[in-house]
């Protein structure tokens, strides 16, 4: 499921007997997990977690920049986010002269806050169930198995279709996207708002927030101050709006506040945000393609763009600086590949995948219309592998390292990669 502008829960508990982990659809939580929640010890009403049509905890908790989540802890706009979101910023505001990388940052008033170019926050205003439309938009339309089959392009158009069915009118800083959802079975449609007048207000030192560097990161337990915060201004209105000095914080109607009690064993956690994606029902033969196609060229390839990086990076601050968050970008999910196949391979993934195969294959006997499924998954994952893997060499080759190609760091990166056996 891939989850690139939605909200999820992901409900935790001291005890691991009791915990139960997984990734729900916000509109789902009342009918799929209300029971489980109040049983583990949820204090308020789901209600207050999430309401289609009034204020709830959703509105406190936002997308931040391309692929983060934020929570909003104060009324006037105040967001707290980790210190490796917020990576990036704080590296497009340093310089030499004002290292905030390495040294933190503080605004001691308003004035001293940040503004960050390209940085942006946005709030999900609303989230529809349109399965049944898109189903119908199918059947309909003159070539629903052709080359848009359910491409981004065909559902914005179906997105557009659907507000204009049912008068949606987006509003300034408000726009719509319509996503798939287990496999392409669900469909969900988001009305979003984006604010990009977005100012740092503070940020530990590094030796705080990235405590343990890029090796520590995927690890558990870590000991960073994984943290940053930011503002969200707005215009007059309160309307979204881009910087200007005369825009003021935004007016939250929701925040979080800040318990100093602490917590206690057996306490109840909830966790709330935007992951990225799920692999948890990917098939043995695309897990197998996951740790051979696609992780083991990030594993590669980021090895030899990283080495290449740290090389120059320790040149200069100016260059240190200047390539600090793509490091850290790049490094992040090596990590993540190194890892993850480690932990498919201690964890007999593969194995577990296996006998979950075997138990469906024996359900599905006599039903034709899952009979077989699994095959020929299997059949289309083995003519699409070796491909795959070479696209994604490819890709690492060149999209990563692209920045260096005018630099003479370019040079070293190639000599790298040609005196690699299998590149």
């Amino acid at each position: 499921m891939k989850k690139q502008i939605i909200l999820s829960t992901l409900l935790l508990s001291t005890l691991a007997a009791h915990a139960d982990e997984g990734m729900w659809m916000l509109t789902d939580l009342k009918r799929q997990n209300e029971v489980v929640m109040m049983e583990m010890g949820m204090q308020i009403p789901i209600e207050e977690v999430y309401h289609a049509d009034d204020i709830s905890l959703k509105d406190a908790v936002v997308h931040f920049g391309r692929g983060c989540t934020g929570e909003v802890i104060s009324a006037e706009g105040l967001v707290l986010t980790n210190h490796h979101c917020g990576y990036g910023s704080i590296q497009q505001l340093s310089s030499v002269e004002h290292d905030y990388l390495t040294d933190g940052f503080w605004a001691m008033n308003r004035s001293e806050e940040l503004p960050v170019k390209g940085l942006t926050i946005t709030f999900i205003e609303s989230i529809y169930d349109v399965s049944d439309f898109v189903k119908e938009q199918l059947s309909i339309d003159p070539d629903p198995q052709g080359t848009n089959y359910l491409s981004p392009k065909y559902l914005r158009e179906v997105a557009d279709r659907f507000i204009a069915a049912e008068g949606i009118a987006p509003t300034i800083g408000q726009s719509v996207e319509l996503k798939a959802f287990y496999g392409g079975n669900r469909h969900y449609l988001f009305v979003k708002t984006t604010y990009n007048d977005i100012r740092l207000v503070g940020a530990p030192p590094s030796s705080i927030g990235k405590f343990g560097a890029d090796t520590d990161n995927w690890m558990w337990p870590r000991h960073t101050g994984d943290f940053s915060m930011f503002r969200i201004y707005a215009d007059a209105n309160g309307e979204p709006a881009d910087y200007s000095p005369s825009n003021v914080p935004l007016k939250t109607p929701k925040y979080l506040p800040i318990s100093l009690k602490g917590v206690e064993e057996n306490d109840y956690a909830m966790v709330m945000g935007f992951p990225g994606s799920t692999s948890r029902y990917l098939t043995q033969s695309e897990v197998k393609m996951r740790m051979e196609a696609i992780n083991q060229a990030m594993i590669d390839m980021r090895t030899i763009y990283l080495d290449v990086l740290r090389e120059w990076m320790t040149q200069s601050d100016k260059i240190r600086i200047q390539y600090a968050s793509k490091f850290a970008g790049s490094s992040n999910y090596w990590k993540n590949s190194i890892g993850m196949n480690k932990a498919i391979i201690d964890n007999d993934v593969l194995g577990s995948k296996a006998e979950i195969e075997r138990r469906y294959a024996e359900w599905a006997k006599g039903k034709p219309e899952y009979e077989g499924v699994v095959e020929k998954i299997d059949a289309i994952v083995e003519r699409q592998k070796e491909a795959s893997r070479q696209v994604m060499y490819m890709m690492e080759a060149l999209r990563s390292p692209i920045n260096l190609c005018s630099h003479e760091a370019g040079k070293t990166l190639i000599k790298a990669l040609q005196e690699k056996d299998d590149s």
